[in-house]
């Protein structure tokens, strides 16, 4: 997708491991209170084992913890399914 393009939503469910680099690259691309989903963040309960450290479910800790952490945007996590997590970007100013 080029750099000069928007989009108001998107669904991230895709290889684990790469879920930040496509958050990066999507919050770039997002309008302001636009919405990025991403899916299988409870990854089966193993994000809550911390004997489970393959390299799926590290990276979606991290993911997890970098976006509840992250200024630029809202989040709220859905325990539906495999979890899903709604993240909202703020619009410029908005705190």
């Amino acid at each position: 997708m080029p750099k000069g393009e928007s989009v108001d939503f998107a669904f991230i469910d895709a290889d684990k491991v790469n879920y930040k680099s496509y958050y990066e690259e999507i919050l770039a691309r997002l309008r302001p209170n636009g919405l990025i989903v991403f899916d299988n963040v409870l990854w089966g309960g193993s994000v809550v084992d911390d004997a489970n450290q393959n390299d799926d479910t590290k990276a979606i800790r991290a993911l997890n913890d970098f976006v509840t952490a992250d200024p630029r945007v809202e989040c709220v996590m859905i325990p539906i399914a495999d979890g899903l997590l709604l993240t909202r970007k703020r619009a410029p100013g908005e705190k």
